[in-house]
């Protein structure tokens, strides 16, 4: 067998095809298929085999980064020799979350190296001051160049724990490729990952976002990391929400909130109280459940607003999901005599919380009733159910563990669907079949 063969590596996303085509399989963009191929060394000449219990598998247990919104996030922390893409909007906190996390790690004794490609050392030092009471760690060190070819020396060289790079989109490789192009950023990153994993160090490279949410260099370094974490949130509020959207190495359900504060970033000890601590549950419109933030149960109050027309009416959503809300107004016009028909209506999560759980279809539902009717849903009383087309209330996951956390914020009393188990002492649970049930019960009106 031959120790090469002929490729043909698309020019988007890297993906290596072993015959010329039109559509690339990996990104499905046109045309991005060289006419030349490439010849690549053959992995059955490169890659002898090893037999799986001689493979040191303790190399792949994550190191903490002691945040721990970000351990959560991470199933632990940083395994060593591992490929991270932070991205997110510019402003919204990525190189301050970055620098803090170095100092945390540096803290601890650890080796660690921040590439400025955007800002100067001085700036950085300033920032550090700023978030960082203590004096900074001595093991942080800053590098402030644009070469590629300098960072993997450093890594080479030092060997440090881990190595952020701000921003991958400033490095540049001796005269290949243009500035920002996908080429060149696809061989930076490919330079630096194959560094960091040669010598086990974690690598970190932070990636802006396009206008429309995309990662800048189309697809190009999802493909080469082990992990994609986006940063998230609106700049007009202080909470922001790191989640993960690829993990190698565990699940990609979990997710970090953090807040702006003005030493930095502060991690979110309690969300539910988070959400929930500027609340009139007094005023009628208003409707609390318990919703899941990766794998943690939050309390989140939905809020609605529904103003009667005899045409031209609409359902606006805002911080929760459109179709869910579609679903349950729909239902509700078809099984609860008429309701909401006629009317704008407007569904929000208050306290900047993003809801796209279907267990919120119910307090959805209440939250609209009461706001129609101008009847209140009781104080100490949340729901939990998905809504079925129908009318009847399903049962959704976890439902456990978001019983006990309706229990912990000072809730009496819980919707469920009559599959729903047994919750926590104290707690009572009013099983309904469908969504009339549910509404004749709460609200006292029938509609």
């Amino acid at each position: 067998m031959s120790s090469r063969e002929t490729t043909h590596r698309c020019n988007e996303c890297g993906y290596v095809h072993h015959k010329w085509q039109g559509r690339c399989a990996g990104c499905g963009q046109w045309g991005t298929l060289p006419d030349k191929p490439s010849s690549l060394p053959s992995i059955f000449a490169d890659a002898p085999l090893r037999r799986l219990d001689e493979v040191d598998g303790t190399q792949s247990i994550p190191i903490p980064t002691t945040v721990a919104e970000i351990d959560r996030v991470l199933g632990g922390g940083f395994v060593p020799g591992s490929v991270s893409l932070l991205s997110g909007e510019p402003g919204i906190g990525k190189s301050t979350l970055t620098l803090q996390l170095a100092l945390r790690i540096a803290r601890s004794g650890a080796a660690v190296v921040l590439v400025t490609g955007e800002e100067a050392p001085t700036q950085v030092a300033a920032r550090a001051g700023r978030i960082h009471s203590r004096p900074i760690p001595s093991s942080l060190a800053v590098l402030d160049t644009l070469e590629t070819d300098r960072v993997v020396h450093i890594i080479e060289e030092n060997r440090p724990q881990m190595v952020i790079v701000d921003s991958v989109q400033t490095l540049r490789l001796g005269e290949e490729g243009s500035p920002g192009s996908a080429s060149l950023l696809r061989s930076v990153a490919g330079r630096l990952a194959e560094a960091a994993k040669k010598h086990t160090v974690s690598l970190l490279l932070i990636g802006h976002v396009t206008k429309d949410g995309g990662l800048a260099g189309p697809r190009t370094l999802e493909h080469l990391v082990d992990t994609v974490l986006s940063f998230e949130g609106d700049r007009s509020t202080d909470l922001r929400f790191l989640r993960s959207v690829k993990h190698r190495f565990g699940a990609t359900s979990e997710v970090g909130l953090f807040e702006m504060v003005g030493t930095g970033l502060r991690p979110v000890q309690d969300p539910s109280a988070r959400f929930l601590a500027d609340r009139h549950p007094d005023l009628p419109g208003s409707s609390v459940a318990p919703v899941l933030e990766g794998r943690r149960p939050v309390m989140v109050e939905i809020q609605a607003l529904v103003a009667k027309h005899s045409e031209n009416t609409g359902v606006l959503a805002h911080a929760v999901p459109s179709g869910r809300l579609r679903v349950v107004t729909t239902v509700a016009g078809q099984y609860l005599d008429g309701a909401l028909t006629r009317s704008d209506i407007l569904v929000s999560a208050a306290g900047g919380a993003k809801v796209s759980d279907p267990g919120a279809d119910l307090a959805m539902l209440l939250a609209m009733i009461s706001a129609e009717t101008g009847v209140r849903v009781p104080t100490g009383l949340a729901a939990c159910a998905e809504i079925g087309l129908s009318g009847e209330l399903r049962r959704v996951t976890t439902m456990e563990q978001r019983l006990h956390e309706t229990f912990r914020l000072g809730f009496t009393e819980c919707v469920v669907p009559r599959s729903c188990p047994e919750g926590p002492t104290g707690l009572r649970l009013l099983r309904c079949s469908t969504v009339n049930d549910a509404v004749q019960a709460l609200i006292g009106a029938k509609v």
